[in-house]
């Protein structure tokens, strides 16, 4: 069965991840990774996420993918020193950096990641011959290339299956550079491919979101990776919310098991914010159909309402992420797929103190449908 790769943006989001059923998360620290706007991990939260994976079962990865200047790379033997844990493999883009990897831990497996841009089997095999074990394709591979990347090379192979697209190749755009002054290959991308610009066709000025792709939704296309034996289907978002994250990972771990009920979840991945979707070139090559000409304001009508940190008699402690008030529903994300809807018919301070309104960020009891434990996440129809 492929494997189910997940984005892990700090602790709380790993630990949603893996109870939801990821097999494994991708993760990196304050320095040397793609995703800067994220929280990432300290390395103490590090370390504790290596061993928090290991007793679950579960293999945690670490992004190590920008380009690195000579400063910075000299600095990269420090910081790996550093790690008393260490990860199940990590995703390199420059070959120093995986040289680097080899001469800290020599047979910690090396995932190379899709900014290398690897679309064909030669330049996979130039890469195994590096020391990489796995490649995460670049987003303009097919199902059947991959498989046929994965023949050819003995490497296992990765796929992107959900999320954000970027309309360039990965790791060879510069727009942000030259727009804003931001290294898109060092974690610093303003997104300039969202952005409305003026196109001038003729005498007539046009507006335009030209460059912009739509989101990535493959659940359709799950049993045909599974049986073309893709190694790892991954899910993009280290930024996105909880919500984001439970519902993506529970219907993928869903689909994965039981590929015949992926309608169902396709209409679930609707009620988390999105772009138009599309199957970028997984299953035929991307054209203007890709294209999500559109404000790039992600709307949805449901948001998290929180998360559950315990279950004590019956009751939930629970942590509010939006503003809650008496007479809303919940739905409560259960990991097995269900769904429980839960009307707020009385919430309680920890100080049992009745509640009307919960705010952002303050924790409540509530009564608890059924047995639930911590990591569960809620949704709300906004206002």
């Amino acid at each position: 069965m492929s494997q189910l790769v997940a984005p892990a943006g700090n602790s709380e989001k790993l630990k949603i991840a893996f109870a939801y059923g990821a097999d494994a998360v991708y993760l990196a620290g304050r320095r040397f990774g793609l995703r800067s706007g994220a929280d990432n991990f300290s390395k103490s939260q590090l370390r504790e996420a290596f061993s928090y994976a290991r007793q679950l079962g579960k293999k945690t990865y670490l992004a190590l993918n920008a380009v690195l200047p000579d400063l910075e790379l000299a600095e990269l033997p420090g910081f790996l020193s550093e790690l008393s844990e260490r990860p199940d493999g990590v995703i390199c883009s420059d070959l120093a950096v995986v040289e680097t990897v080899r001469d800290w831990s020599p047979q910690l497996p090396i995932h190379l990641s899709t900014q290398a841009s690897v679309l064909n089997s030669a330049t996979a095999a130039f890469y195994r011959d590096m020391g990489v074990s796995r490649v995460v394709l670049g987003r303009e591979t097919s199902l059947e290339q991959a498989a046929q990347i994965k023949e050819k090379t003995g490497l296992e192979v990765e796929v992107f299956i959900q999320g954000a697209m970027c309309m360039s190749f990965s790791g060879h755009c510069t727009i942000s550079n030259y727009m804003a002054g931001r290294d898109s290959n060092q974690g610093g991308c303003v997104h300039s491919c969202r952005f409305n610009y003026q196109l001038e066709q003729g005498e007539t000025l046009r507006s335009s979101h030209f460059m912009s792709a739509k989101d990535l939704r493959g659940i359709e296309l799950v049993g045909r990776a599974q049986a073309l034996g893709i190694d790892a289907l991954k899910i993009e978002g280290r930024m996105k919310s909880g919500l984001y994250l439970a519902t993506t990972v529970r219907a993928y771990r869903s689909v994965l098991d039981q590929p015949q009920t992926w309608p169902f979840w396709a209409e679930e991945l609707e009620k988390i914010p999105h772009r138009d979707y599309g199957t970028g070139s997984l299953d035929r090559p991307a054209d203007i159909e890709q294209t999500w000409d559109a404000d790039d304001h992600l709307a949805s009508p449901w948001q998290m309402a929180g998360q559950v940190l315990e279950q004590v008699d019956g009751r939930l402690v629970f942590l509010a992420k939006n503003r809650l008030k008496l007479g809303e529903e919940l739905e409560l994300l259960g990991f097995d797929g269900r769904t429980w809807k839960v009307a707020l018919e009385k919430m309680v301070g920890l100080g049992g103190e009745p509640q009307l309104v919960a705010q952002p960020g303050q924790v409540v009891w509530l009564d608890a449908p059924t047995n639930l434990g911590p990591w569960v996440v809620a949704r709300m129809l906004g206002a």
